[in-house]
């Protein structure tokens, strides 16, 4: 579904601004093909690697997306505090992580989400279950996987946290 959308917005130019603007939201060009950009009103960015499976979603139908359903692949989503005055969420089949006012990678694959903070503050809980959530703060991150047991913030290392904002171009 994915590669249908992208190919849509990719080879209809005049039918991009109208898919684009449905969610407020621009398709950006990027520089490098392993990956999208999308340019939302007041700041919000969403960047997708190549295989990133998503869909933005829009709640209450302002035309400003308030979350991003991810279910392969990861993102890197810059909210600054004036784009999501009702904070923003990447939705995940593992986990939520909730935001206002940041940049963090969302990463999913195996079974697995993993969630990385550049800057600011994100909440990490499970989709399901009674565990409690956790905050991360710059340089942390957390795995969260089926299952009740406590999610864990640990400092990523250097190579870890390098080599996914590498796959989203940084």
């Amino acid at each position: 579904m994915r590669l249908v959308l992208l190919y849509i917005l990719l080879h209809l130019p005049s039918s991009e601004p109208a898919l684009a603007q449905g969610v407020g939201c621009v398709l950006q060009a990027a520089t490098a093909p392993t990956r999208q950009i999308l340019r939302c009103r007041d700041g919000l960015t969403v960047e997708a690697e190549a295989e990133a499976v998503y869909t933005l979603v829009d709640r209450d139908r302002d035309a400003q997306p308030d979350a991003v359903n991810l279910q392969g692949g990861a993102v890197l989503v810059h909210a600054p505090a004036r784009s999501v005055r009702r904070g923003f969420q990447v939705i995940t089949p593992q986990a939520i992580a909730a935001v206002r006012g940041t940049q963090w990678a969302v990463d999913v694959g195996s079974g697995r989400t993993s969630v990385f903070v550049v800057t600011g503050r994100v909440a990490v809980r499970r989709v399901s279950g009674n565990t409690r959530g956790v905050s991360l703060g710059p340089g942390e991150g957390v795995d969260v996987e089926a299952g009740t047991a406590p999610l864990v913030v640990r400092r990523w290392p250097a190579a870890r946290a390098a080599a996914l904002l590498a796959r989203l171009g940084r």
